[in-house]
């Protein structure tokens, strides 16, 4: 009796967990999964991408994992495109401070982009070339996501519920009134082609260089008020996850992007890419470099996925298997969050000194300053802080993160400050 009634009074020991369970744990930090799919069909060559889904924040901490998917649509050759691509990530994270925790990072993160794109663009135009290229670089770290763009390549983003958002904002001269302005206020002029007799011709174009875009990376004979900064927007996705589309103007010339979403529900990331290319084609033919990456952000309730078809005698019924998964997710995720994503941050501010923030200047341990841009160590004579002006006794000590008289050059001659 009493030996029965001590066994029913002893609490119930939970289930032992096996380490490697744990351990998984501590590496995915339940982070969602990343499928993605890629398509391109080229007209010049001279459309790149980047995939990289094994970035980490701090060496050797797999729970600091983040991607980066980019499209680099290069003009003028490739040279542009080519160096953006093998450099912009190192400058955006050499503008990240060190020893931040992960919420930390996602606000420095815009900053930062800012900064990556700008030390991009000065470093290539050294080189002396004249080609450029537009960035559409997307970090997914979680189920936050950063998209900051130059140009006119695109991200949208397709949510449960069919909700399409756009990521990006086009810097195309012929749609964008705010651009054309800009442009002509810093000393460009905006204006159509003109052929034999005076008749224009074609869309509207900044001279001098004939260039329909305000904002790119490269293009050193066009004018410096074309500039590198980008429009960067950060948002958090629902519970639910989404898709990204990413994509060169070869894809958003023949689609919008309901049509683009449309053309690929319910699919593989994998054979998406390659429907979005086909209805581009199928619109509007190859007249231009046409390239696509679709990028699957699936929460961890979602990771398992339909299997990936063995022969092409099943792949029709794999497609259907996969659809009917996709309607799945949409049912069970109903009940548990909300259809739209938290909007975080979006600033497009072409001014430099509106995008770098009002901190003070960064000191080093060796007393030097750091260039907010270039991060290159600098004594406090040799540039200034980025709101100041030229120098005067009644000059504030601190205004600003701290240029090295290059990036203050730079910053100058994009505002259409003409040098002294």
């Amino acid at each position: 009796m009493n030996a029965s009634s001590s066994s029913e009074i002893m609490p119930m020991r939970p289930p032992l967990v096996p380490l490697a369970t744990l351990i998984g744990r501590e590496r995915r930090n339940d982070k969602p999964l990343i499928k993605y799919g890629q398509a391109a069909l080229a007209k010049k060559g001279e459309d790149y991408f980047l995939i990289k889904t094994d970035c980490v924040r701090i060496p050797e901490n797999p729970s600091s994992v983040f991607s980066v998917f980019a499209i680099f649509d290069g003009h003028n050759g490739v040279s542009a495109a080519i160096y953006t691509k093998e450099n912009l990530l190192s400058h955006v994270m050499s503008a990240i401070p060190e020893g931040i925790d992960r919420e930390e990072w996602l606000q420095a993160l815009p900053r930062a982009l800012v900064a990556g794109f700008v030390k991009t663009d000065i470093e290539f135009q050294r080189k002396g070339e004249t080609s450029g290229t537009t960035a559409t670089f997307v970090v997914i770290d979680g189920l936050t996501v950063t998209v900051a763009s130059v140009g006119d390549s695109r991200c949208i983003l397709d949510v449960q519920g069919g909700v399409v958002s756009l990521l990006t904002v086009d810097h195309r001269l012929e749609e964008n009134v705010e651009e054309r302005e800009r442009v002509t206020a810093s000393g460009g002029e905006v204006g159509r082609l003109n052929v034999y007799g005076g008749t224009e011709v074609g869309p509207l174009r900044c001279w001098p260089g004939g260039l329909c875009l305000s904002r790119s990376i490269g293009d050193m004979d066009v004018g410096e008020f074309i500039v590198p900064i980008p429009h960067v927007k950060q948002v958090k996705l629902s519970n639910s996850g989404g898709r990204l589309i990413i994509a060169s103007d070869g894809i958003w010339d023949a689609l919008s992007s309901e049509m683009a979403a449309k053309a690929c529900r319910g699919v593989r990331a994998e054979l998406a890419a390659k429907l979005v290319v086909k209805e581009a084609l199928r619109s509007r033919g190859l007249k231009d470099d046409t390239t696509c990456l679709v990028v699957d952000i699936i929460p961890p309730l979602h990771f398992r996925i339909p299997p990936t078809p063995r022969t092409k005698q099943n792949k029709f019924r794999s497609l259907i298997l996969a659809k009917r998964f996709h309607n799945l997710i949409n049912k069970s995720t109903n009940k548990r969050s909300s259809i739209g994503v938290v909007e975080l941050f979006e600033e497009g501010s072409a001014v430099l000194v509106e995008r770098l923030g009002k901190d003070c200047p960064s000191k080093t341990n060796s007393g030097l300053l750091r260039c907010a841009v270039c991060q290159v160590d600098q004594p406090p004579t040799d540039g200034l802080p980025v709101n100041s002006g030229p120098l005067s006794p009644s000059s504030k000590p601190c205004e600003g993160p701290f240029l090295c008289t290059n990036c203050q050059r730079k910053k100058d001659a994009m505002e259409g400050k003409r040098s002294t």
